[in-house]
């Protein structure tokens, strides 16, 4: 069975929507900037390639997927409106996002900030956990179906959508292949058990998303070949790449999370994408502590006992007549005898009032 987008209809309506402008095209389906003519408004449309309407299967997995699409409401799910057939064409509708996809921002800009990244990706993964809560696996997240929209305020410079949750690949057939040796998917983020065809869970997911999240810090994915049966081979087989070659700057912490999200069997990866998001925050806040300089270190004393203010950074060397009796004293006969200062008084300013490093 062979897949091939439909052909350009710029200019024509179809189920009530009158297609715009072509914004997006792949090689199973093709999405337009769209009117709803019945609303009057501005909407994306995805026409899937022609051949998928005639295959039974993926047809009614298709509506049936759709419809669990459409009923989450979640923040960083695009909105499904419709789907459905016409004209021999499988279409969904869905909210037009005024953005870009990570796929752009990736190719314009390289790797991202470790900061960057989990804040995307944290968008990405409620959206994912969001949908396995409905007993809804996406099985295709990768940089062209992460929509990156201006976000709120300097806090919260991008909103994150997940889209084509309606469009399960793996319906195609049971095993996820089509004809022999053509994987339907993207090798690039297709986890271990789909290329098997074996059953699927969040999990694969999980794997997903940590490969976008490895590209976007080390700006390739873990298993970039020369051709598909070495990249496949590479999902099931060659272990993963660690980050740190590839950008040693990042914290060290960061390999050790991702080996674990791109296990190959899924009972050793993250349980769900927000443990895995979790795990990267824990990474970032600690690459966020600052390292102290040797004058910030203030030595350790036992609870309740005040430091010697003569250990502190910054302290003033006490006069000879203030050392202890013991201790050998030289006379200084340009220099005055100290003024008198209270009994239990030390000299120098307070140790509250000195520099501390402060690991909070």
């Amino acid at each position: 069975m062979t897949t091939a987008a439909p052909t350009d209809l710029t200019g024509r309506e179809l189920a009530g929507y009158r297609l715009e402008e072509l914004i997006g095209r792949g090689g199973m389906a093709v999405v337009y900037r769209a009117e709803d003519l019945r609303l009057g408004r501005t909407v994306a449309v995805k026409l899937l390639a022609p051949d998928l309407a005639r295959n039974d299967v993926f047809r009614e997995r298709f509506a049936r997927e759709s419809k669990i699409a459409a009923a989450i409401d979640h923040p960083h799910i695009v909105p499904v409106y419709e789907a459905g057939e016409a004209d021999g064409l499988l279409y969904i509708a869905m909210r037009y996002v005024r953005g870009r996809d990570l796929r752009a921002l990736l190719d314009r800009e390289g790797p991202l900030s470790l900061r960057q990244t989990v804040r995307i990706t944290t968008q990405v993964a409620s959206a994912l956990d969001a949908a396995h809560a409905h007993e809804l696996v996406h099985r295709d997240v990768k940089p062209g179906n992460i929509l990156v929209a201006e976000g709120t305020d300097a806090d919260h410079p991008e909103h994150v959508y997940l889209t084509d949750f309606g469009l399960t690949k793996k319906s195609l057939s049971l095993s996820g292949l089509t004809t022999v040796g053509q994987f339907v998917g993207t090798l690039d983020y297709v986890a271990p058990e789909q290329i098997n065809g074996k059953p699927v869970d969040g999990r694969c997911d999980v794997y997903s998303l940590a490969c976008v999240v490895y590209e976007m810090l080390a700006g390739d994915p873990p298993y970039r070949r020369d051709d598909d049966l070495a990249q496949l081979w590479a999902h099931l087989n060659d272990p993963p790449p660690l980050i740190g070659s590839s950008r040693p700057q990042l914290p060290a912490a960061l390999d050790a999370i991702l080996v674990r999200a791109l296990a190959k069997t899924p009972d050793e990866r993250y349980d769900s994408c927000l443990a895995f998001v979790g795990a990267l925050h824990g990474a970032e806040h600690v690459a966020a502590i600052p390292v102290p300089t040797p004058t910030e270190l203030v030595p350790l004393v036992p609870d309740g006992a005040l430091p010697d203010p003569q250990q502190l950074p910054g302290a003033r060397q006490l006069p000879a007549a203030s050392q202890p009796s013991g201790a050998p004293q030289s006379p200084d006969p340009v220099r005055s005898p100290p003024a008198p200062r209270p009994a239990g008084v030390l000299p120098g300013p307070p140790p509250w009032a000195l520099p501390v490093y402060d690991a909070s």
